[in-house]
C-alpha cells in the first residue's frame, strides 16, 4: 500500500516535460509535488470473531443492543474504506428467519418488529447470527469479513413497582436508599425523572435514592419515573413508575381565623341564633387524626365583667350560637374558643380563638309623614319638566343611623310616570317633581300617593305598612301656539311664470281642530301673496328681475283664529328657474288616465317632451320630480323609468275620488319643464275597473217603450194570421162551387 499524502522531491535531472491530465509539469532541479492514488489492496476486519451479548424480554424493536465494530486500512473518506454490514444468517430461524436487524452502517444490532412480538425465552435460549463487514460501500465488488454473534436470551427484570410510603421529616443519613430497578441486559444507563420535581436520584446500578428530608405539608406525594437506555440515549423500554407517598405526622399547630370586627347580633335574638363559625386550620394532612380538629368555649368575658351562658359552641362544627340567657343593646363581649387537633386527644396541639360579639338595636319603628294632604297646587301645563312640585318631609324613632333611612316611592295616582320623587339617602325630605310635560286635557288633576318605607327590614312585633301622603295637582290650561305641517317650505317657479301661478299651498299639522288666518312678512319685491283662509301662495305680478338660480326667502305667519297672541312662522324659500325656450308651459295635452282608490298597483306612465313638441331640445335623458307642491308631495309617487318616462302611482292609501292634476317638472342640460298631468281618480269594482255615475242615455229603451214594442208584434203577428186563415176559407168555398161534369172520375174496378 502507497499511502495517501504528499511526497515533496527534490530531484536533479535534465529537464523534462511531463504531462499529467491537460496540464504540462516541467521537472528540473527543483522541488514537485506528487499525489499517489490509493487502491483497495486492505481487506476489512471485525474488532471481534465472536461477539455475545444478552438480550432481555421486553426490548422494543430497532433499539440497538449491540454495536458492531469493524476497520478498514484504506484512505478514510473513499469508497475503499466505506463499510456496509448485514446479517447473513440466524441460527435457529425460528420463529422468524429476521428475529434480528442490523444498520448497515452503524453495524448496530437491534430486535425486528418480528422479533419484538414473537421473542420467547422458553423456546429459544440462543440465537447464532452470521454477520458481514464489506467495503466498496453498496457496490458489488469489494473485500469482505465475517463475524459470529451470540445472542442469550434472558428473562426480563424490568418488573413494576409498588408504592412506597415514606415519613415526612426522617431523621436518617442522606442520599436514603428507597428502591432499586435493574434492566438485565447489558449496555444499559438509567434515567429518572420526578412529577412534580422532588429531592430523588438513581446511580449506574439502578438503586434509587432520596435526598433530603419531606414534606406532607409541601407536597404529600410524588410520582417517579426510571428509563432504561442504551449508550446512545435510546430507551429500551417503556419506564417504570414508583409512586412515593409521603406520610403526615402531628407538626402542626391549629391556626385561629385572624380576629375581625365584632359580630353584631340584634337584641332579643331567639336562643340558638348562629353568631359564627369558627374555621381553625391547621397543615398536618387532611383528614388524618393530625388535623382533626374540635372547640371547646373557654369564656364568654364582656367588658363589664358579667359572666354566664349566654352562648354554645358545636365541638365538632364549631359553630358558635346564643344560649338562653338574653342579651341587652349595647353590649360588647369577648368569647374565647379553644381549638385542638387529633380530636382534642392527650398529646396534641391547641390554639385559643378570640370573636368579639356586640348586641345592636332592632329595627321596630316604621317612619311616618308630618303632612299626610299637600295642596291643591296649581301648575300651567307648559311648565318644564324637573319643577319642584312640592317638598315632603318624614321622620323615623329608630336611635340607629342604618334603621332611620328611608326609601320613598310613588303608590298611586301616577300610572304614566308624569312625576319622580328626588332624595337623598341619609336624608328624610323628598322632592316631588315633574319628569313629563302636563296635558290638561289628558288629565285636569292628579292626586300623587308617596309612600315611605324603612330602608332595612322592620322587625317587632306588628311594624305595619308604610305610611302615605298625598299631593294635589290641578293642571291649568295652555294653548300652544300653531303648528304648520313642515318647518320650511320650498316652490319652484319659472321666472316667466305670469300674474296669479299657484306656488304651494300652506295647511296646519292639525287642520280639524285649529283655525289658522296666514300672511307673508318680508315680501320686499311684493311678488306673492297668501289667501288668508285657505293658505295659496300666489305670485301677483310678473317676475321682473329675478334671474334662474336665484332664491327669494319671505316668512309665512300663521295666526290662531281664536287666540291671536298664539302665532308662528316658518321660511318660504322661491327658486326661480330658467323660462322655458316656448311660451307654453305645457306640451300637448296629457290623456285623462284612471286610478283607483283604495290605491291598487295600477300607476300613469309620464314620458318626456316628444321629439316633434316644441318644449325638445334634443334627445333625452330627462329628469322627473313632482312639483313642489306639499299636497301633491304627500299624495303621490314619481319614480323614474328610463331617461324618457316615469311612472305615476297614489303615496297614500286614500284619496280623494275626483279629478286631480298633477304638475310633474322634467328637466334636461339646465332647462327645465312643467307636464300637467290629468288623472281621475275613482273607486274600483273587484277587477279594478273604474265605477263611474253616468245618466240615462238616449236612445235606449224605457220600459213603456219596451210593453209598447211587445204590444205592436203580437197585433202584427194577429193580423198575419187573420189573412192566411180568411185565403184558406176563400179557397175552399171555390173547389165546393164548380159543376159536377168537371169533378174528374174516379177509376173502378
Amino acid at each position: 500500500m502507497v499511502p495517501a499524502w504528499l511526497w515533496l522531491l527534490c530531484i536533479s535531472v535534465p529537464q523534462v516535460t511531463l504531462e499529467t491530465q491537460d496540464r504540462r509539469v516541467l521537472w528540473g532541479p527543483q522541488p514537485v509535488l506528487v499525489r499517489v492514488k490509493d487502491e483497495n489492496d486492505q481487506v476489512p476486519h471485525f474488532s471481534q470473531a465472536i461477539y455475545r451479548a444478552q438480550l432481555s424480554q421486553g426490548t422494543r424493536p430497532g433499539i440497538p443492543f449491540l454495536f458492531l465494530e469493524a476497520s478498514d486500512q484504506d484512505e478514510p473518506g473513499t469508497a475503499n474504506s466505506d463499510l456496509r454490514f448485514r446479517i447473513l444468517s440466524q441460527a435457529p430461524a425460528q420463529p422468524f428467519p429476521d428475529m434480528f436487524q442490523l444498520e448497515p452502517r452503524q453495524g448496530a444490532l437491534a430486535l425486528s418488529p418480528k422479533g419484538s412480538t414473537s421473542l420467547d425465552h422458553a423456546l429459544e435460549k440462543t440465537y447464532q447470527l452470521l454477520v458481514q463487514v464489506k467495503d466498496m460501500g453498496d457496490q458489488a465488488s469489494g473485500h469482505q469479513a465475517i463475524a459470529t454473534v451470540e445472542v442469550s436470551i434472558i428473562e426480563s427484570t424490568w418488573v413494576p413497582l409498588e408504592p412506597i410510603h415514606l415519613a415526612e421529616n426522617l431523621k436518617v443519613l442522606y442520599p436514603h436508599h428507597i428502591a432499586q430497578v435493574h434492566w438485565s441486559g447489558v449496555d444499559v444507563h438509567y434515567r429518572l425523572e420526578s412529577h412534580p420535581l422532588g429531592p430523588f436520584d438513581v446511580d449506574a446500578e439502578g438503586n434509587l435514592y432520596v435526598t433530603r428530608e419531606l414534606d406532607t405539608e409541601a407536597q404529600a406525594e410524588y410520582m417517579l419515573q426510571v428509563w432504561a437506555q442504551n449508550s446512545r440515549g435510546e430507551d429500551y423500554a417503556a419506564p417504570l413508575e414508583l409512586h412515593v407517598l409521603v406520610m403526615d405526622e402531628n407538626d402542626n399547630v391549629p391556626v385561629c381565623p385572624p380576629r375581625g370586627p365584632a359580630v353584631s347580633i340584634p337584641e332579643l335574638s331567639p336562643p340558638g341564633t348562629e353568631v359564627t363559625r369558627l374555621s381553625a386550620e391547621d397543615a398536618d394532612a387532611p383528614g388524618s387524626p393530625n388535623s382533626h380538629i374540635v372547640y371547646q368555649l373557654l369564656s364568654p368575658e364582656s367588658e363589664d365583667g358579667v359572666e354566664g351562658r349566654a352562648f354554645q359552641v358545636d365541638p365538632t362544627s364549631g359553630s358558635v350560637t346564643l344560649g338562653a340567657l338574653p342579651l341587652q343593646a349595647g353590649q360588647n363581649i369577648l368569647l374565647l374558643v379553644l381549638a385542638m387537633d387529633l380530636a382534642g386527644a392527650e398529646g396534641g396541639f391547641s390554639s385559643t380563638c378570640e370573636v368579639e360579639v356586640e348586641v345592636t338595636d332592632i329595627n321596630d319603628h316604621a317612619p311616618e309623614f308630618t303632612t299626610s294632604q299637600i295642596g291643591p297646587i296649581s301648575l300651567p301645563e307648559d311648565v318644564e319638566p324637573g319643577t319642584l312640585v312640592a317638598m315632603l318631609t318624614a321622620t323615623d324613632a329608630d336611635l340607629e343611623p342604618a334603621f332611620r333611612l328611608m326609601d320613598f316611592a310613588i303608590e298611586r295616582g301616577d300610572m304614566d310616570g308624569t312625576f319622580e320623587l328626588d332624595w337623598e339617602p341619609d336624608s328624610g325630605h323628598v322632592g316631588l317633581r315633574l319628569c313629563k310635560n302636563l296635558s290638561y286635557e289628558a288629565a285636569p288633576s292628579h292626586k300623587v300617593v308617596v309612600v315611605v318605607r324603612s330602608v332595612a327590614e322592620l322587625v317587632g312585633p306588628g311594624p305595619g305598612p308604610g305610611a302615605t301622603a298625598t299631593v294635589t295637582v290641578l293642571v291649568e290650561r295652555v294653548m300652544p301656539p300653531p303648528k304648520l305641517d313642515q318647518e320650511r317650505y320650498e316652490a319652484s317657479v319659472p321666472i316667466s311664470a305670469p300674474a296669479g301661478s299657484l306656488l304651494l299651498t300652506i295647511q296646519p299639522s292639525d287642520p280639524i281642530s285649529r283655525s289658522l288666518r296666514f300672511s307673508l312678512v318680508n315680501d320686499s319685491e311684493g311678488w306673492l301673496c297668501i289667501e288668508k283662509v285657505s293658505g295659496e301662495v300666489h305670485t301677483t305680478q310678473s317676475l321682473q328681475g329675478a334671474q334662474p338660480g336665484d332664491t327669494y326667502t319671505v316668512l309665512v305667519e300663521a295666526q290662531d283664529t281664536d287666540e291671536p297672541r298664539l302665532s308662528t312662522s316658518v321660511p318660504l324659500v322661491i327658486h326661480f328657474l330658467k323660462a322655458p325656450p316656448a311660451p307654453a308651459l305645457t306640451p300637448a295635452p296629457v290623456p285623462s288616465r284612471y286610478l283607483c282608490t283604495p290605491r291598487q298597483d295600477h300607476g300613469v306612465i309620464v314620458s318626456g317632451p316628444s321629439k316633434d313638441s316644441d318644449l325638445a331640445s334634443g334627445h333625452g335623458p330627462y329628469s322627473f320630480a313632482l312639483g313642489p307642491n306639499p299636497t301633491v308631495q304627500r299624495d303621490w309617487r314619481l319614480q323614474t323609468l328610463n331617461g324618457s318616462h316615469a311612472y305615476l302611482t297614489l303615496a297614500l292609501h286614500w284619496v280623494e275620488p275626483r279629478e286631480h292634476i298633477i304638475p310633474v317638472v322634467v328637466s334636461h342640460n339646465a332647462q327645465m319643464w312643467q307636464l300637467l298631468v290629468r288623472v281621475i281618480v275613482c273607486r274600483c269594482n273587484v277587477e279594478g275597473q273604474c265605477m263611474r255615475k253616468v245618466g240615462r242615455m238616449k236612445g235606449m229603451p224605457t220600459k213603456l217603450s219596451a210593453v209598447g214594442i211587445l204590444v205592436g208584434t203580437l197585433v202584427a203577428i194577429g193580423i198575419f194570421l187573420i189573412l192566411i186563415f180568411t185565403h184558406w176559407t176563400l179557397s175552399r168555398k171555390k173547389d165546393l162551387n164548380q159543376p159536377a161534369d168537371s169533378v174528374p172520375l174516379k177509376a173502378t174496378v
